[in-house]
Formats: structure tokens, sequence, C-alpha cells
């Protein structure tokens, strides 16, 4: 046997021995749903740190009926609050409650904001609730959900 041709067959297996566990762990990565894989509950709890959430017309959600196309469905989220020193919203948090990792946006207000509003575009993999929770100064969690139907996912 030639050094040369030794030289190739022992560089070829150590590349094959580097990138097999490789391969296999994205494999078993994308099989358990990914590091950022997230249940509904599990987000709420983290969110509200287990204080129930109330709906509420406080809470105006805007989000189209059906969405064509899930990797892009514009949603606005309006709260009603005098956004003074004592009285304000805190934090606004959107998620789509049967997405992998249903947080979608996480918003964090102050009384400088003089308006508790927010809009924004999010992906969803298909027809599935959208929920926004208000955060108020007070420490109570506001909320409001819109089912929106996906003719075409996004998440995939």
């Amino acid at each position: 046997m030639e050094r040369r041709s030794f030289l190739k067959g022992f560089g070829a297996a150590a590349a094959c021995a580097i990138a097999i566990p490789q391969v296999v762990s994205a494999a078993d990565e994308k099989k358990n749903g990914g590091p950022n894989e997230m249940s509904y509950e599990t987000a709420v709890s983290a969110i509200t740190g287990g204080k129930a959430l109330v709906a509420s017309a406080k809470v105006k959600m805007e989000a189209p009926e059906i969405a064509e196309n899930g990797a892009v469905v514009p949603v606005k989220i309006t709260v009603d609050s005098p956004m003074s020193e004592k009285d304000y919203v805190k934090a606004i948090h959107v998620l789509a409650s049967k997405n992998g990792n249903v947080r979608c946006a996480n918003i964090y207000l102050t009384p400088a904001n003089g308006e508790a509003y927010f809009g924004t575009r999010i992906k969803l993999g298909g027809t599935q609730d959208v929920v926004a929770i208000a955060e108020m100064s007070d420490g109570t969690f506001l909320s409001t959900k819109q089912n929106v139907k996906v003719t075409i996912g996004g998440c995939g």
C-alpha cells in the first residue's frame, strides 16, 4: 500500500467519524422539536408566574380570520390604559397556541410610551388561537384571543 492512498483513506475515515455523530444529533433535535419548543401552558405559566389570566375587553386584537400564508400573519394589539405612573401596561405578550414555540413576541413598555399598542407579523404553523396577554403595573394579567384559520402553514 502506498503512503498517499493510506493517508487519503485515513482522512476520509476521520471526516466520517466527525460528521456522523453530528448528523444523528441534528436528526434527534428535529424529532424532539428543538431547543425552543414550549407548550402553551408552560409559556403562560412562565409569563404569569402562576397567576390567573383574566379575559378582558380592555385588550383588543386585530388579526385576520383567514390567513392565506401562515408565514406572515399581521397582528395588532391595543390595550386600554391611561399609561400613567401608577396605572400602565408593563408588557404585551403574543402567543400562538399550537406552534412548536408558542411565544411569538414579548414587548415591554413604560409610561413614557404614552400608548399601549403593538403591531407585528407572526408565523403560524396552522389554524390556531392567537393569544395576547397584557401584564399590568398592578400585577394582573389581562388577555384576549382570536382564532386564525391558516390555508398554507408558515412553520415548516
